[in-house]
């Protein structure tokens, strides 16, 4: 006799074998320029987690978004390492009356970064490369 009751349907089918994951899709050119200005603006708003965000979701995107995200990583780890090291300094040498142009120097640093990232964005938008100034190379 069967192993199955006669009123029970037989079981399904074994799914087809196959790879769950395919391979990355590019995206449009459109897309690309759009994603690097958003990331570049997103610095302004959030500091590097726009950058960090896109490097690891878009960085297989397509050369140009990738070369936009990489370089707004860098570029927010540069600047969070130059603010709060002048920040260190200036709460250091507050006691010695000089402090206060540490702080000065880290705002002035953090409206520079504000210019940068406007001009990243602007040059993303045109499809142009930008590369940010004073920036330690972090990831590729």
């Amino acid at each position: 006799m069967s192993e199955f009751p006669p009123s029970a349907p037989p079981p399904a089918a074994p799914p087809p074998p196959g790879n769950p994951y395919g391979q990355p899709t590019q995206l449009s050119p459109a897309d690309e320029k759009l994603w690097a200005t958003l990331i570049h603006i997103g610095g302004i708003f959030f500091s590097f987690l726009p950058a960090l965000i896109g490097y690891l979701i878009l960085k297989d995107k397509g050369p140009f978004i990738r070369l936009h995200t990489a370089a707004a990583l860098n570029f927010q780890i540069s600047i969070t390492i130059y603010i709060v090291g002048l920040y260190i300094l200036g709460s250091i040498l507050l006691f010695v009356f000089v402090g206060i142009v540490f702080y000065i120097a880290a705002f002035a640093v953090g409206v520079a970064a504000i210019v940068f990232m406007i001009l990243a964005a602007v040059a993303a938008n045109k499809g142009q490369p930008y590369s940010y100034p004073l920036t330690i190379t972090f990831v590729r």
